[in-house]
C-alpha cells in the first residue's frame, strides 16, 4: 500500500532541516562546513530513500 502521491521535495526539505540542526552544531564546534553540508545531504537523501522503501 504505497502512497504514490508522496511529496519528495517536502520530504527532502524536512530531512535536511533535521540533519542541518545537528550539522550546524558540529560546524559551530569546529567541523569543516563542506563536510557538514555533505553529511546533511547524505542524511536527507538516506531518509527519503528509507521512507520510500518502508
Amino acid at each position: 500500500m504505497h502512497n504514490l502521491q508522496k511529496d519528495w521535495i517536502g520530504s527532502v526539505a524536512i530531512a535536511a532541516l533535521g540533519a542541518g540542526v545537528i550539522t550546524t552544531f558540529a560546524v559551530a564546534q569546529g567541523q569543516n562546513p563542506l563536510v557538514g553540508l555533505a553529511i546533511t545531504a547524505f542524511a536527507a537523501v538516506s531518509a527519503v530513500v528509507i521512507d520510500h522503501f518502508l
